[in-house]
């Protein structure tokens, strides 16, 4: 009998569906008459899950005594006796009860398995034990019931079941996953958005690797080697020398831009055992490789290019990052390189990118002058092979008894003229022209030995052949100048291509720009210098390099834009030609300071006109939120005064109660008011100590009527590092404001709660709620969203109780209340050195089972 398959439906979180989904399996599976059962299903309570399992056939669970309780178990003797076809076993990370058969369920399927058995199975992404730690540090929990990831990954199939984390909350808000006593708790913790949408994508990337291994088994299977682009591999081609750091760090910010992007280093050494590589430079990148997340290869082979090739196709990359060659320009004689190789091979399906380093050159400058454009090793060459190759082949061809011919004789001249115009330009060409036709004329034009042409066909081919040596030089020559010319003007569009780009991105780093400068000229310092007139002295704008000039006057290359400003550069002196680029260069520099004072000044106005915006809005809450108050206290004051009316002991009590009253709201907006001078000026200073929470809180509802507050702060919760004065006054402004704005005299929740070094305070309230769009500015200065009645505040308490919470190192968020209504989220730092329960978080039974 042969084993049994897996399927395994992986949750990204609890609650997503997936034991409906494996029941909705096992129902379409009964149709077509599969011999399907039950083995074990947790349903949890949850209706719409219990009514999947009618119509399918259940084997009873056994029974475990365990600490005078009894527990139930999947019974697996029961499950091998039935032998069905197909088996459903629920919640495979979970552990038995002590006394069990096995000690973890995935155990039991094990047993399943080898029995022939098909079984269908669940999990959630967070028990598998390679993502423990990561999720301890997304949630604050820690998983106590894992499976390894093996198991999972020898699973014949595995389908994700997946849900938004915005989808997932509905369904537990409309009570489709736990009971109304356990909502609040889960939604405040384990599922919040945040860890919801980390969970997520920790089962996508999972699954994905999954997959991988799936298009490469099925790549080998059919022996398929052209690259298929699902995912970006990034392969970085080592050499063993210092650049590779460079080539790693690249290769890791070009993996940064695409998630799920994966980096592989690799180091070809030859077959005979023979390198240049430092093994102390290699372990280093490899550590830095590991550091990036990527990892290291080492190959053999011979033929560089094709071992890398072989491998990046092999691993199905996408791409491929190499150095550019630190070899000499005369080495290349030898070929053209590894990089150029693997570009021109590489084929459409693989994409190649070469990164300059150190090791290659100090600067990417502009082609050389006209005169050096050839190069000195050139020039040389052509020289030598313009005058020394006709005497050479003059004594070779004399040496014949008998020789080609005149005809041969000018042709072979010519040989070597045209390859003295294509290594040396067009005076090696000229040289080499008159030397062979006096050559030619003296030995092999009869009468030989002297210059003069006795046959007229001789004078006529001699004739032709100084015309074709100079045809062809000069050919040559202008190709070469154009060559040249080509080059320079593509790299000056690549630079003001360059420039223009960064004035349409708004780019203001005049460093940035500078070093450019100074890397495209292969300068030793730029500066930008700048005075105020004609007379001042100058000053230094910004600058790059060592012992950048105070001068213009004292730089090798100085560029003027305007009347008072100048680019001033050192190192050596520059070309004509290259000047054009530098003052664009320069104008951009000028662009970058004049767009720097602009924001500086932007920012300024933008300040004034935020002060201003306050003053306004500072008087008209002056002239009537504050004139309210004083209105009413000064109606009670001068009817007390009055003598034309005898008051009652009531009314003189109920009048003064009024005057109370107004003093309190006066004080409370004006405390605010200064509160918010406080926070706009900066000189809100908290003073932090540990505190518990059970002590500040309370006292914070003392301005709220009594039995509006329902009041849920544990005693398990840790100390927290706050100001108690400026934590005291957060708690009372958002508690009043919930208060304020609570239906019909419901009280509002205030309940503590911790998650890992982070303790929350959430204020719960039931009104009307309040936009997404208008969540950030109920915060800020002013503001009182919809219908608040006038009087009512000036619109500071949240702003002031935002800016102290930040003073003090936490955070104030506004979240929507499952079922309606406004959560203030206030979140603080637990203090250092405590250490915190594992029960502090709440968390549903599936997400621990």
């Amino acid at each position: 009998m042969g084993r049994g398959t897996l399927r395994i439906y992986l949750g990204a979180a609890p609650g997503v569906g997936k034991t409906y989904a494996m029941l909705a399996e096992a129902h379409r599976r009964v149709e077509r008459g599969t011999d399907c059962v039950v083995a074990l299903v947790e349903h949890h309570d949850r209706p719409r899950t219990e009514v999947m399992l009618h119509g399918l056939e259940q084997i009873p669970r056994s029974e475990i005594d365990y600490r005078s309780a009894v527990f139930t178990e999947m019974d697996v003797d029961a499950v091998l006796e039935r032998a069905p076809a197909v088996a459903l076993v629920d919640e495979l990370a979970h552990t038995n009860v002590p006394g069990s058969r096995n000690a973890k369920r995935w155990q039991d399927v094990e047993e399943l398995l080898k029995a022939g058995i098909d079984v269908i199975s669940t999990v959630n992404i967070q028990h598998l034990e390679s993502l423990g730690d990561v999720v301890e540090s997304i949630t604050g929990v820690r998983q106590q019931e894992t499976v390894p990831d093996e198991v999972v990954r020898r699973a014949d199939q595995i389908e994700l079941v997946d849900m938004s984390p915005q989808a997932l909350r509905r369904r537990m808000a409309h009570g489709n996953i736990y009971q109304p006593d356990k909502l609040d708790a889960a939604l405040s913790n384990y599922f919040r958005p945040g860890n919801l949408t980390a969970l997520r994508e920790l089962a996508l990337l999972w699954t994905a690797d999954r997959v991988d291994e799936y298009l490469q088994q099925y790549r080998g299977e059919h022996n398929i080697r052209t690259t298929w682009q699902a995912r970006e591999r990034i392969v970085v081609g080592l050499t063993g020398g210092p650049e590779g750091r460079t080539l790693i760090r690249r290769a890791s910010r070009m993996a940064a831009k695409g998630s799920g992007s994966e980096i592989l280093a690799v180091y070809i050494a030859r077959s005979d055992g023979l390198t240049s590589a430092s093994p102390k430079e290699l372990a280093v990148q490899r550590t830095l490789v590991e550091d990036v997340g990527g990892t290291f290869h080492h190959v053999i082979g011979d033929d560089i290019p094709a071992a890398l090739l072989e491998f990046a196709r092999g691993v199905n990359a996408t791409q491929i990052v190499l150095g550019s060659s630190r070899r000499k320009t005369w080495q290349y004689i030898y070929g053209p390189g590894v990089g150029a190789t693997v570009a021109r091979e590489s084929g459409p399906d693989l994409d190649v990118h070469i990164v300059t380093h150190e090791e290659v050159a100090k600067g990417r400058g502009l082609p050389i002058a006209r005169g050096a454009r050839l190069g000195r090793a050139r020039i040389i060459s052509g020289w030598l092979v313009g005058v020394a190759g006709p005497v050479l082949l003059s004594l070779l061809l004399r040496s014949l008894e008998n020789g080609p011919g005149l005809a041969n004789d000018v042709l072979l001249f010519l040989f070597l003229t045209v390859a003295a115009a294509l290594l040396g330009g067009l005076r090696p060409a000229l040289a080499s022209a008159a030397v062979g036709v006096m050559l030619l004329n003296y030995w092999f034009t009869p009468p030989t030995q002297t210059l003069t042409v006795q046959d007229p066909e001789n004078f006529v081919a001699i004739v032709i052949f100084f015309a074709v040596a100079l045809a062809v030089s000069s050919v040559v020559d202008l190709a070469a100048r154009r060559t040249h010319q080509a080059a320079r003007l593509r790299a000056e569009s690549e630079i003001l291509s360059f420039l223009a780009g960064s004035v349409l991105r708004g780019e203001t780093a005049l460093d940035a720009l500078l070093e450019r400068v100074r890397e495209t000229f292969a300068m030793e310092s730029v500066a930008l210098l700048e005075r105020a007139s004609d007379v001042d002295p100058w000053t230094c704008a910004g600058f790059v390099g060592p012992a950048p000039v105070a001068r213009p006057d004292d730089a090798d290359v100085d560029m003027p834009v305007g009347d008072n400003m100048a680019l001033a550069l050192s190192g050596r002196v520059l070309p004509a030609e290259d000047r054009r680029v530098l003052g664009a260069f320069a104008a951009q520099a000028a662009v970058v300071v004049d767009r720097q004072r602009l924001v500086s000044e932007a920012d300024r106005a933008r300040r004034l006109a935020e002060g201003n915006r306050i003053r306004t809005a500072l008087l008209a809450a002056v002239s009537h939120d504050l004139r309210t108050p004083l209105a009413g206290i000064k109606a009670a004051v001068s009817s007390l005064r009055s003598d034309d009316v005898a008051w009652s002991p009531e009314d003189e009590a109920e009048l003064l109660e009024g005057i109370e009253d107004g003093a309190d709201r006066l004080d409370h907006l004006v405390g605010n008011l200064l509160d918010m001078s406080r926070l706009q000026t900066g000189t809100v200073t908290p003073l932090i100590r540990e505190i518990d929470l059970d002590e500040v809180v309370p006292m914070a509802l003392g301005g709220v009527p009594e039995g509006s507050v329902d009041l849920d702060i544990p005693e398990t919760l840790p100390m927290v590092a706050v100001d108690p004065g400026l934590l005291e006054r957060v708690v009372a402004n958002v508690v009043e404001n919930a208060v304020k704005y609570s239906p019909g005299g419901e009280p509002i929740a205030v309940a503590a709660s911790a998650l890992g070094e982070r303790v929350e305070l959430r204020v719960v309230d039931r009104g009307r709620g309040v936009p997404d769009e208008a969540k950030e500015r109920i915060f800020e200065p002013f503001q009182r969203y919809g219908d608040a009645p006038r009087g009512a505040g000036v619109g500071l308490g949240l702003a002031v109780s935002r800016g102290f919470a930040e003073a003090m190192g936490g955070t104030l968020d506004a979240e929507d209340t499952p079922g309606g209504g406004l959560t203030m989220v206030l979140t603080l730092t637990a203090a250092p050195g405590r250490e915190q329960a594992q029960d502090r978080a709440v968390l549903p039974a599936e997400a621990t089972s």
